[in-house]
């Protein structure tokens, strides 16, 4: 199971630190919920609100397909790809707070939002 661990001064930056050889990694970049997030066999992310059941298999569009040295781009390559996920459930964000604020006229506005996502887990990238 790859592990994240700090970088840097800073500790922000973060490496994927993993056991297994360069030629065995097979990942892919896909567009899910207006992002782009990178993803291999087994792991869990979270996307914008997906409708659909809990339980239920989704297919996502690859952008990228690395498979050990082999790069895919090109959207001939791209087609034969499918990168398969299961509806784990739904969930939300972080509380996001906004105020408004209005200097000498007593104007002051306080906002919260919340943004709807669903976990996914990938569950295979033929």
């Amino acid at each position: 199971m790859p592990v994240r661990t700090p970088l840097g001064s800073a500790g922000r930056d973060y490496a994927l630190q993993d056991d297994r050889n360069e030629q065995d990694v097979v990942y892919a970049i896909v567009k899910a919920g207006g992002r782009q997030e990178k993803v291999s066999v087994g792991d869990v992310i979270f996307v914008n609100r997906i409708q659909g059941e809990v339980g239920s298999s989704i297919e996502l569009a690859p952008v990228m397909l690395v498979d050990g040295e082999k790069v895919k781009t090109g959207a001939k390559e791209l087609d034969k790809v499918t990168v398969s996920a299961e509806i784990l459930g739904d969930a939300k964000g972080p509380k996001i707070h906004i105020l408004k604020y209005k200097n000498k006229t007593g104007y002051t506005k306080r906002q919260g939002h919340r943004q709807s996502l669903t976990r996914l887990k990938i569950t295979g990238i033929k």
